[in-house]
């Protein structure tokens, strides 16, 4: 699954994930993509299903770009536990996600059938997406 090799700090602040994104917007590697179309947190887990999604359907037949990479580490605290005593420990990676960001592409294959890949990845994902084609 991915993750980040080296962090310079183990925890972080959630953060605000608000406006749309400025980079990642363009197809530039494959012929068809997967693009959000709102904000949201895609864990590891959730990217790593979504290619197998894809993989699965497409065989050997096309190339999948992943655009994103979860790099933003979450915490969470122990099921029954009172507040206070500290930030919770390490649970996993997410990747946060704005609005027109790009997070699949794929190429080498034909657009009905990469249409109905992506369809199957956006089923795994927390967010709305929508299926971008090359012009």
């Amino acid at each position: 699954m991915l993750s980040p090799k080296k962090v310079k700090f183990r925890k972080q602040h959630k953060g605000f994930n608000k406006g749309k994104a400025s980079r990642g917007t363009e197809i530039t590697f494959g012929e068809i993509a997967l693009k959000t179309v709102e904000h949201g947190r895609l864990t590891n887990r959730q990217i790593e299903a979504a290619r197998i999604a894809v993989m699965r359907h497409v065989r050997r037949g096309g190339k999948l770009y992943i655009r994103i990479f979860p790099d933003k580490p979450y915490t969470s605290k122990p099921a029954e536990t009172r507040q206070g005593k500290g930030k919770g420990s390490h649970t996993g990676w997410v990747a946060p996600v704005k609005p027109g960001r790009i997070m699949y592409e794929l190429s080498g294959i034909n657009i009905p059938q990469a249409r109905e890949a992506m369809r199957r990845a956006a089923q795994k994902l927390p967010v709305k997406t929508k299926i971008v084609v090359k012009e």
